[in-house]
């Protein structure tokens, strides 16, 4: 799994003007999943998102996670994170699962994530959809599950 995590003051997702999900001081996920992934790695990496320090304390340094300032997460599946652009001037998505697959562990992941206690606001699984925000720092993190260590269960 990719995510692309965004500190945001706000941040919601519209899909044909309407608005689906909407958060103020939070999270910003544009999440990915891959063939291989399962429900431990949705586990792993929502547990990495929920933990991560990136908000700023009373002396102003990143030791405060998202759940810690009081703050929401709006996850947007977006299976463009695993673009490769290698070759030609067209990107390949073959490194990202299919659509069964992909709306799964996406849901798994919101629902892990909300899980922790913070307040889960979502796009819509394959719908086009228009996502705005306001970056506060700006701050933006990118995790890798591979690179991250996370494995499939069957990996273990």
């Amino acid at each position: 799994m990719r995510a692309l995590l965004q500190r945001v003051s706000r941040a919601e997702v519209r899909i044909d003007g309407e608005r689906v999900g909407a958060i103020d001081r939070g999270l910003l996920i544009l999440l990915a999943v891959a063939p291989a992934d399962d429900e431990f790695v949705a586990a792993g990496l929502a547990a990495k998102v929920a933990g991560l320090r990136i908000f700023a304390d009373a002396e102003g340094l990143t030791n405060l996670s998202v759940g810690e300032v009081g703050g929401a997460a709006l996850v947007v599946s977006q299976f463009t994170l695993y673009a490769d652009a290698r070759r030609g001037r067209r990107p390949s998505f073959i490194g990202a699962a299919g659509p069964v697959v992909g709306e799964r562990l996406y849901e798994v992941f919101c629902e892990i994530l909300a899980s922790t206690g913070l307040s889960v606001a979502q796009g819509r699984f394959g719908a086009d959809m228009a996502v705005e925000l306001v970056n506060d720092g700006p701050f933006t993190v990118w995790l890798d599950s591979d690179e991250l260590g996370i494995e499939p269960h069957e990996a273990h």
